[in-house]
C-alpha cells in the first residue's frame, strides 16, 4: 500500500504550515483506501474515525440528502467528527473510482495537539463551514 506524499498533504489547508519532517512523519501514519463508484466513504449521523485525503477520483457531498458539493483531487474531509468525536455532519459517496489516505482519530488527534498551527487551521476549517451552512 501506497502512502501519501509530503506534497499531498502540503496542499492541504490544514497541514500547510507544516515542515517536512512534520509532513513526512504525517504521511507514515496514513492508510491507503480505495473506494469504487456509488461507494459510501463517509454517512452523515456516524462516528467519524476517519480523516480523509483525496488523490484521485470525485466524490459527492450530501447534507439530508441534498448534494451539497464535490470532493476531488487534494480534498480533504472527515476533520471536524474527529475533533468532537460527534456523529458526522454530511454523507460522501464516491461519484468515481477514487483513491484516498485515510489517518485515523487516535493519529490524528494527538498531532494536532501537539502542533498549535493545525489547531488553529482547524478552526478556520470549522469557521468556514459555519459560514457556508449559515448561507443555505
Amino acid at each position: 500500500m501506497s502512502k501519501p506524499t509530503p506534497d499531498l498533504l502540503r496542499n492541504v489547508r490544514l497541514f500547510s504550515d507544516l515542515d517536512e519532517k512534520d509532513l513526512e512523519s504525517l504521511a507514515e501514519e496514513f492508510n491507503e483506501r480505495r473506494f469504487a463508484a456509488g461507494d459510501k466513504i463517509a454517512l452523515e449521523g456516524e462516528g467519524g474515525l476517519m480523516f480523509f485525503v483525496v488523490e484521485s477520483g470525485e466524490a459527492s457531498v450530501e447534507v439530508q440528502g441534498e448534494a451539497v458539493g464535490t470532493l476531488g483531487p487534494g480534498a480533504a474531509f472527515g476533520e471536524i467528527a474527529l475533533i468532537d468525536r460527534r456523529p458526522r455532519t454530511a454523507s460522501v459517496t464516491a461519484i468515481s473510482a477514487l483513491k484516498a489516505y485515510g489517518l485515523p482519530v487516535f493519529v490524528f488527534r494527538p498531532f494536532v495537539e501537539a502542533r498549535p498551527q493545525v489547531a488553529w487551521k482547524l478552526l478556520e476549517a470549522m469557521a468556514d463551514r459555519l459560514e457556508t451552512a449559515e448561507s443555505r
